[in-house]
This record gives C-alpha cells, sequence and structure tokens, in this order.
C-alpha cells in the first residue's frame, strides 16, 4: 500500500472533520449558518441532521457522534448555503450546482435525454451486442445498469419522496420529475467519460471512473494539476461516503424498519447486522462481476415488488388519478403558500431527485466504465435509463401514492402524517399510507427496505474500492473491503446517526468536483455523440435482436 496516500486520505478526512474540535479540544457550537432556512420549512442542512447533542451514555461513540455533529453542521452550511432566488426564498447551493450543471449537459449535447431514450432501451436489451464477442470490459450493458441502479434506488425512493410531499405538497411531484428528466444528461454526460478515459489491467480487470477521466482528462487540456486536485478530492469523499452512507446508515435504516415487523432484531439487533455482513461479504469478495451478476436479479425483483404495491393501490383508487395528476400539476405553478409558494415548491422537487438518483455525483460512471462496449458513448447512453427509472419511475409511483391518500397538509391524512413527518420518518409514513388499502404492507415493505440497503451496499463497495485502489493500488483493496464489512456490522448496532450523516454528506459533496470537472470535459463527450449519432443514423452499426 503506499502510505503517503494514506496519509493523504487521513489528512483530508481530519480537514473535514477539524472545524468538530476547538484548540483545547472541546465541541464547537453548531454555527448559525447550519441552521438558516430554506424555502421548504426545514433548515438548510435538513438532508442532514446536525443535532450535536450527544447520546446519554457518554461513551466514546457519544463523544465522536457529537464532535460529527458539529461537523456536519459546518459542511452542511457549506453544502447547502442558501441562495437567494426572491420572495424570501433560497435554493441550496447543492441542488443549484446539481440542476444548472444538468440543465447545461441538456442543452449542451442537444437533448439527449429525450433523442437517445429509444436507443438507450435498445442497447440495453442487446439489440447491438454481438452474442459472441468478447470485447474489453467485465459485465454486459444490462449488468452496468443495474449495478448503477442497484445503489441509487434505496431508501430514499421510499422515505424521501413521502416527506418531499409532505413539505412542498403536490406540486413537488411534477418538479420531482423534470429533475429526473435533466439528470439523464448528466449521467450520459459522466458515464460516456468513464468509458473513455478507463484503464484495463493485464487481467482483464477495469479501473475507471470520476478519478481517472478528470486526472486524465483535463491533463489532456493542459490543466493536468487541477484534474490531479479534483481526482484526489473525489476519490477521498467516496470513499468516505462509501463506508458511512453507502453502508453503515443502510444497515441502521433498514434495521429500524425490520424491527417493526420483525421484534426479534429490536432486541437482537447485532444479529441482523451479522446476517447482512455476511451476505455482503459473499457477494463483494468476488469484484464487480459477481456484484453485477446480484444487482442484475435483486433491482428488477425490488423494483417488481415495490411497484406492484403501488400499482395495486392506483388501480384500487383508478378514478382518482386523474384528480391527483391535476393536484401536481396545479400545485406545481399554483401552489398553496403553506408549501412556500412557487420557488419553493419547485426546490422541494428538485432537491429530492438530486438526492435520489445522484446524477452529477459521479459515481455511477465507475460501474459504467466496466461495461463491454467499444463505444464510450453507447454506455453514456444506457446510463441515461437511471434517474429515468429510479426518478420518473419509482419515485413517481410513491408520490402518487401519497398524493392519492391525501398524507399533506389539507389533504385527508394531514393529521396522521404530522406525527411522521415532524419525525422525519419517511418509510413510516409510506408505510402508514400504504397500509390504509395493503393491511400487509408493513411486511413488504421490510422486504423492499432490505433489498434496497442490501443492493445500495454492494455498489457502493465497488465504488469505494475503486477509489481506494486509485489511491493505493489494485493490491490493497481487499484491506479496503475488510474495513468496509467491519462498518456493516458496526452500523448495526451503534445509533451514532451523526457519523452515519457525516458519509452522506461525503457522497453528497462529490458533486463539487465531478460537475466541475464534467462542465471542462464536455466538449470532448459532444464531438464524440455526434460522430456515434451519425453512424447510428446511417445504419452503420450491425444489429442482431
Amino acid at each position: 500500500m503506499n502510505f503517503k496516500r494514506l496519509l493523504l486520505l487521513l489528512a483530508t478526512l481530519s480537514i473535514l472533520a477539524a472545524p468538530a474540535f476547538s484548540q483545547t479540544g472541546d465541541v464547537v457550537p453548531q454555527t448559525e449558518a447550519a441552521a438558516e432556512p430554506i424555502a421548504d420549512g426545514t433548515q438548510a442542512e435538513s438532508e442532514i441532521a446536525t443535532d450535536t447533542a450527544p447520546p446519554e451514555d457518554g461513551g466514546f461513540f457519544a463523544k465522536i457522534d457529537s464532535a460529527m455533529g458539529t461537523a456536519n453542521g459546518v459542511l452542511g452550511s457549506v453544502f447547502f448555503y442558501p441562495i437567494p432566488v426572491g420572495g424570501g426564498n433560497h435554493i441550496p447551493l447543492l441542488v443549484a450546482w446539481l440542476v444548472l450543471g444538468a440543465t447545461f449537459f441538456t442543452f449542451r449535447m442537444r437533448f439527449i435525454n429525450v433523442r437517445g431514450f429509444t436507443h438507450a432501451i435498445n442497447v440495453t436489451r442487446g439489440k447491438y451486442t454481438d452474442p459472441n464477442a468478447h470485447g474489453t470490459g467485465e459485465v454486459t450493458h444490462f449488468q452496468a445498469l443495474a449495478s448503477a441502479l442497484s445503489a441509487t434506488v434505496g431508501l430514499g425512493n421510499i422515505a424521501g419522496v413521502a416527506i418531499a410531499i409532505s413539505l412542498g405538497g403536490p406540486g413537488a411531484t411534477f418538479w420531482m420529475i423534470m429533475a429526473g428528466v435533466l439528470g439523464m444528461s448528466s449521467k450520459f454526460v459522466e458515464c460516456t467519460l468513464g468509458q473513455k478515459y478507463r484503464e484495463v489491467r493485464p487481467n482483464g480487470q477495469v479501473m475507471g471512473g470520476a478519478m481517472y477521466y478528470l486526472s486524465k482528462g483535463l491533463k489532456e487540456m493542459g490543466m493536468g494539476g487541477l484534474g490531479k486536485v479534483l481526482a484526489v478530492m473525489f476519490a477521498v469523499l467516496c470513499i468516505g461516503g462509501s463506508m458511512a452512507g453507502g453502508n453503515s446508515f443502510q444497515v441502521n435504516q433498514s434495521l429500524n424498519a425490520v424491527k417493526e415487523t420483525v421484534p426479534f432484531f429490536a432486541d437482537y439487533s447485532w444479529a441482523y447486522g451479522l446476517i447482512m455482513t455476511i451476505a455482503v461479504g459473499v457477494v463483494i469478495i468476488g469484484g464487480i462481476k459477481r456484484i453485477a451478476s446480484t444487482a442484475e436479479k435483486i433491482v428488477p425483483s425490488m423494483c417488481a415488488i415495490y411497484v406492484m404495491a403501488c400499482l395495486y393501490i392506483l388501480f384500487s383508487h383508478g378514478s382518482e388519478i386523474p384528480g391527483a395528476f391535476g393536484a401536481i400539476i396545479d400545485g406545481a405553478f399554483n401552489p398553496d403558500a403553506a408549501f412556500g409558494g412557487f420557488i419553493g415548491v419547485l426546490v422541494v422537487g428538485f432537491k429530492r431527485a438530486a438526492f435520489s438518483n445522484e446524477a452529477g455525483v459521479g459515481s455511477a460512471a465507475i460501474a459504467h466504465s466496466a461495461a463491454k462496449t467499444e463505444f464510450p458513448v453507447r454506455e453514456g447512453i444506457v446510463a441515461l435509463l437511471e434517474p429515468f427509472i429510479d426518478t420518473i419511475v419509482v419515485c413517481t409511483m410513491t408520490a402518487l401514492v401519497i398524493v392519492i391518500a391525501g398524507a399533506y397538509p389539507g389533504g385527508e391524512l394531514a393529521e396522521a402524517a404530522a406525527p411522521f413527518v415532524e419525525a422525519d420518518n419517511g418509510a413510516g409514513l409510506t408505510s402508514m399510507v400504504f397500509g390504509q388499502d395493503l393491511w400487509w404492507f408493513p411486511y413488504i415493505l421490510s422486504v423492499a427496505v432490505s433489498l434496497f440497503a442490501f443492493s445500495t451496499m454492494i455498489s457502493w463497495s465497488y465504488y469505494g474500492e475503486r477509489c481506494w485502489s486509485y489511491l493505493f493500488g489494485d493490491k490493497s483493496s481487499l484491506v479496503y473491503k475488510i474495513i468496509f464489512l467491519a462498518f456493516t456490522f458496526i452500523g448495526s448496532i451503534v445509533t451514532s446517526t451523526q457519523i452515519l450523516q457525516f458519509g452522506d454528506l461525503m457522497i453528497l459533496g462529490m458533486a463539487f468536483p465531478n460537475v466541475l470537472g464534467v462542465v471542462l470535459l464536455s466538449g470532448k463527450v459532444r464531438k464524440d455523440l455526434t460522430s456515434y449519432w451519425s453512424d447510428l443514423k446511417s445504419d452503420k452499426f450491425p444489429t442482431y435482436k
């Protein structure tokens, strides 16, 4: 292992956490900026809790949790810095960064999110894949898509959407969908670059992702120094995010949902952690091929289970669907003042989509770089399906059920939903709403949440491991996997919310170096896309299905 780079990693993490301590070692109070309200009525760092009060036991984890709480407050005050947008409303810096980037990519690539949609489906189903070819790569187009989707389709689709509707009203759904449409362009550009600048080892192992296109791509443009800084920053943030936000946090949150229907785990949480650790270990030790093989089975299954439950309820209330869409459209452009007005509803919808599909974060490029294809643009086109499935399909399904049930201020279930909203318990709110029609849904939700958490963990283990290998060398990957599995078990026995949510902040922080680099490299993608699209329209690509 490269110990100089290990010291760099530790130093960077310590800098990120440094604001948590004063020179005397005492916890520094949360800054006022971290608590400044934004348009949806929540705090600027509402997606990341920043309560610094330590648990009552006062033990080691309590002290770390308190310190991380302050660090989260400082980082949250930066990432969610409220940018005034008129009428007393604000939009968080990170959300603006992601949405502006997605809008830029949509126009720069001439609406590839729309014109490339049908081609994306054809490529994914294998129409352009020669069954007898042995191209460079480790997984198929579908496996790469499933691996990336398994990291994004998760608790946010169930819990986050319910809270978003409760805060922003039905209109938030429309802007959530619009943000998902724009995010399709972000996914296309970053995943095309992931393929374009990947490295293939002599044993066939693929190394790719933002750290490679940031360092190599910007070096080609004479900005090698900037590229290296952005690449290292991205890798460090990804490693930290994978350990907590993409791992321990998933175990912790899924456990909270599962123990409601399986009381055994409420008393023996370590048993749940042990089961998850063994299950994850069996998969991730096998690398991307086993991860992809597992993901291509789990992702369709978990989506099918959840979507079928949604469809059952929607069909049971078929006559109310037109009214729900009417409320969504009306709420998007003529929202009640209780939801923060037009800008307030827009911000809530955009924020939920940005946090759900991770478009612009750069994580998916790591998975798609391993796909077998001779055209980087082709894999980028496959990747644009992710925000469509994650946000436009799964999130919208949840939103429609919530809207029809009236689980928002002024709705029929407003009073029943209030306690869940106050506790920020989106999973509980969704379970309550679905339970109105399906008494057995809480049990299905427990299964879905576990699958969502498991699939997210195995994909994020790969993301973190690729970044670890980038910093410390390929031979050190086993060290990362062992540490990752340790954090999996820890997630079931530690209630250090701040430690776990620190990882979520790091995941979101990945968007800053990634979007900047991708914007600078977008001209290269535009050139490749123009050439590829010309060949596609000229029928130069052979088809097989």
